[in-house]
């Protein structure tokens, strides 16, 4: 019997286990953690060198296109209207619809939008898109690949035919006052007030975002109130400060500044003009501006700067491109009191009485809509006209 060197040396009546060899890596815990580290940064590295992505990460909004049950159910869209639904005649077959599941990149929110198919989007055909809103004139809408956008057809532009009924005549012989309400669109209870609270004589600015700026902005249309679209743009303080997904920045080519904007355009339709909503970094950079101010001009839109940049060069780059413009000579609301908000009304008359015309601009705050609401009623009485945006915009245009 053979017996092991640990045998022959144990004492004589104990007995020793046997000592269990461990198993040990060939490098330790520390060394085991730098390789993956090692491996992250090295994929890391991999993706931003070799992925042409140059706004990675921006804010998104992803879209997935899938196509519709076969029945005559349809989810709710962003564009139906009651109009709509009572003419079924007037919207595309079922069959060449698509849903657009719109994915809201910071909230991850859903929303599914039905669209008509190519034939239905074409301009003159007999079957209207299933978003189209009652009044929208299809010769004035472009394919982009966000959906449709604003475009001039048959000397038509978007800034005459959304404009708002005004006795232009009468205007141009006494003093008038513009009141501009923006932020719309997100807050559907505060949107509701200024719709129904306000004059049609009343611009409303809606912005891009919220769950259904598209119905928001119709029945603001039903209302007889004419509407801008409100752009995001990067303010100095940008990205503490972040207007929301798609803003313009002046780190982005024109491309991609014009992209974003396609984007914005596409949300609703029916305005007659756009506005920068923030924006004073790039409402004051010449390069960045420029092109964008290009594209709203060749698309037949008006052009709104809320004055809060004393460096905006909104008003010579509109004028280079003969576009109608105004630039608003007070923020009603900035102090959002109600002794506050009546001081700068006074202000407003003051000066519209002095120059002829005036610009203000508000928030849908409870208390302005309702010192506004009471000092319009006042307007008539001291020889004040209240006149929508566009009127505001071709009388200053005209001298």
């Amino acid at each position: 019997m053979t017996e092991t060197a640990d045998e022959l040396s144990t004492p004589l009546g104990q007995k020793t286990e046997r000592q269990k060899r461990r198993f040990r890596l060939p490098f330790t815990a520390v060394q085991a953690l730098a390789m993956l580290l090692g491996l992250f940064l090295v994929a890391f590295l991999t993706i931003a060198l070799f992925t042409d992505n140059p706004l990675g990460g921006e804010p998104v909004a992803r879209v997935a296109l899938r196509k519709p049950a076969g029945d005559d159910k349809q989810p709710a869209t962003s564009g139906h209207t009651e109009q709509a639904a009572k003419s079924p005649s007037q919207q595309a077959p079922a069959g060449d619809n698509k849903t657009i599941t719109i994915i809201d990149g910071s909230s991850g929110k859903r929303q599914d939008v039905v669209i008509g198919s190519d034939a239905a989007d074409k301009s003159g055909s007999d079957s209207a898109p299933a978003t189209a809103m009652a009044g929208i004139d299809q010769r004035l809408l472009e394919k982009s690949r966000y959906g449709m956008i604003p475009a001039v057809a048959d000397g038509l532009k978007p800034f005459t035919v959304y404009a708002a009924d005004a006795d232009r005549t009468k205007a141009a012989k006494m003093p008038v006052v513009a009141i501009v309400i923006g932020g719309l669109g997100v807050g559907a209870a505060k949107t509701t007030d200024a719709i129904m609270k306000l004059p049609p004589a009343v611009t409303l600015a809606f912005t891009p975002y919220g769950a259904d700026p598209a119905k928001l902005a119709e029945r603001a249309r039903a209302q007889r109130h004419e509407i801008l679209l409100q752009v995001p743009m990067e303010p100095f303080d940008y990205p503490d400060n972040d207007p929301g997904p798609q803003t313009l920045l002046t780190t982005l080519t024109p491309e991609q500044n014009i992209d974003r904007l396609y984007w914005h355009l596409s949300r609703f339709q029916g305005y007659a003009g756009i506005a920068n909503f923030m924006g004073a970094r790039f409402t004051a950079t010449d390069t960045v501006m420029q092109p964008i101010i290009r594209e709203a001009a060749k698309r037949g839109l008006g052009y709104l700067d809320d004055g809060s940049s004393p460096r905006s060069a909104a008003p010579s780059l509109t004028a280079a491109q003969s576009m109608p413009f105004a630039k608003a000579d007070f923020t009603i609301d900035a102090v959002p009191t109600s002794a506050e908000i009546d001081r700068t009304l006074v202000k407003l008359e003051t000066l519209a009485k002095e120059r002829g015309l005036a610009v203000g601009v508000a928030s849908a705050l409870p208390v302005s809509i309702e010192r506004i609401a009471a000092w319009i009623k006042t307007l008539e009485a001291r020889g004040i006209m209240l006149v929508p945006l566009t009127t505001a915009m071709l009388k200053s245009k005209s001298g």
